[in-house]
């Protein structure tokens, strides 16, 4: 399941992204978004959502939330 399917406040585990751009990929491991790391999604909006990492929050859009596949 990726972001946008999954339940606000509860914890997942990052288990793959999937894109095939490096620049995006570099970026999300630059914020803490790579495989094994946990996620919760904080609030979900329209065309984006508000996601934990580390301890950080990002506003991040739809289309990256339904790349980040977790479990």
């Amino acid at each position: 399941m990726n972001l946008t399917t999954v339940e606000e406040g509860k914890e997942y585990i990052i288990q793959r992204i999937e894109t095939d751009d490096e620049e995006l990929n570099a970026f999300l491991f630059s914020l803490g978004c790579y495989s094994g790391e946990p996620i919760t999604v904080v609030n979900r909006h329209r065309k984006s959502c508000v996601v934990s990492i580390k301890d950080s929050r990002y506003n991040i859009d739809s289309q990256l939330a339904e790349a980040i596949i977790v479990y």
